[in-house]
């Protein structure tokens, strides 16, 4: 995953400005507080640019994000100002923390970037091993309807003065993979500027719910909810965004060696 997200970096947070942040932000603190987590060591699995690492550094919490892309975490320190945040360069499939976490995060459908069912398994895994007892893994999916059905076979574009993109969509249904290509148009020169084009393949894997909640609970995990977004509302067969909470049970007894 190292490959994506290095000539988009620059760009990735004036393309995503129309997400609303701020509102995920609140509805994990207010999820974590539910479960007693008002404060201490949260780390947030493919921070990318920090937005969310920062907005959550804000309201009091002890944060760690981890991204493999080095010129995301470029942007992430350029935020991080004289926050206590520390960012690490890790691919997320085999991360490795300094300790135990009140709580681990992941957002923006970073997940659905790991398109090996065993691979992911093994993150759940790791989460449930970083945890303290009593902790919360909270994390979002793009659900399958919002590949086939929203994205499907389309085409994107956006452009500005400084940079461009046009996005390419195919989603294979029968093997739940979802590809985009954004052709990235980045502007060079001011009297007579030229666009010099960049190309990024990104590849997302689609997972039902019903998959995602047996391998939590065999990763000794114990589901908590699961919501439509953001939000308190019910999944539905067109909810383009599922989020997951589950806990770490208080008697678990952590692995050592």
């Amino acid at each position: 995953m190292s490959e994506i997200y290095t000539s988009l970096a620059a760009f990735y947070d004036k393309f995503m400005s129309d997400v609303p942040y701020g509102e995920w932000a609140d509805y994990i603190q207010k999820t974590l507080e539910k479960y007693g987590i008002k404060e201490g060591l949260v780390c947030d699995l493919g921070c990318g640019s920090g937005t969310v690492t920062t907005m959550l550094s804000d309201r009091g919490f002890d944060m760690t994000g981890i991204d493999a892309s080095a010129e995301m975490l470029d942007q992430a320190m350029e935020k991080r100002g004289d926050r206590n945040i520390l960012y690490l360069q890790q691919d997320i499939r085999e991360f490795e923390l300094y300790g135990t976490m009140r709580a681990i995060i992941s957002v923006c459908d970073t997940l659905n970037y790991i398109t090996d069912k065993r691979e992911l398994k093994t993150v759940f895994r790791t989460a449930a091993n970083y945890l303290d007892p009593g902790g919360v893994f909270l994390f979002d999916l793009h659900t399958p309807y919002y590949y086939e059905k929203i994205l499907g076979a389309r085409t994107f574009a956006e452009a500005d003065e400084d940079c461009a993109y046009i996005w390419e969509n195919r989603y294979e249904r029968r093997k739940q993979i979802n590809e985009y290509c954004i052709n990235l148009f980045v502007r060079s020169g001011d009297r007579d500027p030229i666009y010099i084009k960049q190309t990024e393949i990104h590849i997302e894997r689609a997972y039902s719910r019903e998959w995602i909640e047996k391998e939590l609970k065999s990763a000794g995990l114990e589901l908590l909810s699961v919501t439509g977004g953001y939000s308190d509302r019910r999944p539905t067969g067109k909810s383009e965004r599922l989020v997951y909470a589950a806990r770490l049970p208080v008697n678990t007894q952590k692995r050592t060696g």
